[in-house]
């Protein structure tokens, strides 16, 4: 156990229980604690392998790369369609990590199998991500924003479309738009 990771547990009111019972798990299975994101993330030789985390509705297990893993039991679930690597298992309660105890265990050493052979998630390009016609207007119209979107890293591009596709309608998306403009002007990222 990691002392700077306990304030995590220290400090939930919701899923007190939970998190000790998925701490004491995972530390079964011969991971490093760490703090990172503000809760805790286990590694392999310093390789993210799963964190702990939770929401109103769940507490859950988060798989770095549970894309990767079997999945046999059919328990792992991806976040949001635009998550590419990492997927979840989700508690409700304490009892149903009680019930899935080895099984979360035998996902735990499968994911320390991806890490130690080296594996990667093939991520989508962002060439494959659809440009939001309203974004697309403004790239044509503004050289100046297209060299300077073109300039960023994949990662902030993507971030970027993905914000701006979120929008249901056009008068958002415009909006975001001209409000990020600047920033992708500055190169930098949404969230930076």
């Amino acid at each position: 156990m990691n002392s700077k990771v306990d304030f995590f547990f220290d400090k939930a009111s919701q899923w007190q229980e939970e998190y000790r019972q998925l701490r004491t798990l995972v530390l079964d299975c011969g991971l490093t604690e760490e703090l990172k994101w503000g809760v805790p993330c286990y590694t392999y030789q310093g390789s993210n392998v799963v964190l702990i985390h939770g929401f109103k509705e769940y507490c859950a297990l988060l798989f770095h790369k549970g894309a990767l893993l079997q999945d046999e039991e059919g328990i792992l679930i991806q976040q949001t369609e635009n998550v590419q690597a990492a997927r979840q298992i989700r508690f409700s309660n304490l009892s149903e990590i009680v019930t899935l105890k080895p099984t979360l265990k035998a996902y735990i050493y499968e994911a320390i199998e991806v890490e130690k052979a080296g594996l990667k998630v093939p991520l989508k390009k962002t060439k494959e991500y659809a440009i939001p016609a309203e974004f697309q207007v403004k790239l044509d119209e503004n050289a100046e924003l297209k060299t300077a979107f073109n300039a960023l890293t994949p990662g902030r591009q993507r971030g970027y479309l993905l914000y701006f596709s979120a929008a249901k309608q056009a008068k958002t998306r415009e909006a975001r738009i001209d409000k990020y403009s600047p920033q992708i002007l500055a190169g930098k990222g949404l969230n930076d």
